[in-house]
């Protein structure tokens, strides 16, 4: 009985050694799994931010982009108007100093055509009479190129904007406030008046 007993006690011994160490082993792999879950957590928070950061900066890039589209096209039409600008202030410039430099001119043409209306018929005269008029039809050639037009006046409506009375006078031949005669032409460069027409006006 004592011999049987013993190898009981010694058959028991394997097995609780058996469950303690199956219970570690247990243990252990839920600790794995544990650990493993963690990890899985880990990598999928991980990825949530890495995909969070990227979307964050995507969105802030395409912030930036249309930021700097925004402020190209804002620099290109600020350039256009300051380009047309520009060129405007250039042709005013050149028209006025083109206009201030014909005006100079002006009473020299008025000479010559004074010369030409006043021109002796004698045969003597001729070639100084054909010398004005070449003179007369350059510097009218010149004024065309410049774009000088005559301030049209005769029967006209007096304007002073374009003409300047030198008289008012009664007259049965013309209605009140047309011109009844241009006492020295005027002229003018585009819109603006070189010269205004010097008229008399019926009242």
């Amino acid at each position: 009985m004592r011999k049987k007993t013993k190898s009981m006690k010694d058959n028991e011994l394997p097995n609780e050694a058996q469950a303690a160490e199956d219970l570690e082993l247990n243990d252990k792999l839920q600790s794995d799994e544990v650990i493993e879950a963690d990890v899985r957590e880990m990598e999928d928070s991980i990825h949530t931010s890495e995909e969070e950061s990227l979307e964050e900066q995507v969105k802030r890039l395409q912030t930036e982009a249309e930021e700097y589209l925004d402020g190209w096209q804002r620099a290109r039409a600020e350039f256009a108007n300051f380009k047309k600008r520009t060129q405007r202030e250039n042709e005013h410039a050149k028209e006025r100093i083109a206009g201030e430099i014909i005006t100079h001119f002006l009473g020299v043409k008025d000479d010559i055509e004074r010369a030409l209306s006043r021109a002796p018929e004698a045969d003597d005269f001729q070639e100084w009479t054909l010398g004005i008029e070449l003179i007369h039809q350059k510097l009218q050639a010149l004024f065309d190129a410049e774009g000088v037009e005559l301030i049209e006046a005769e029967g006209e409506r007096f304007d002073p904007n374009f003409h300047e009375a030198v008289s008012f006078e009664e007259s049965d031949d013309h209605e009140e406030g047309l011109i009844i005669d241009i006492t020295q032409p005027g002229y003018k460069l585009g819109e603006r008046v070189l010269r205004p027409a010097m008229v008399r006006v019926a009242k």
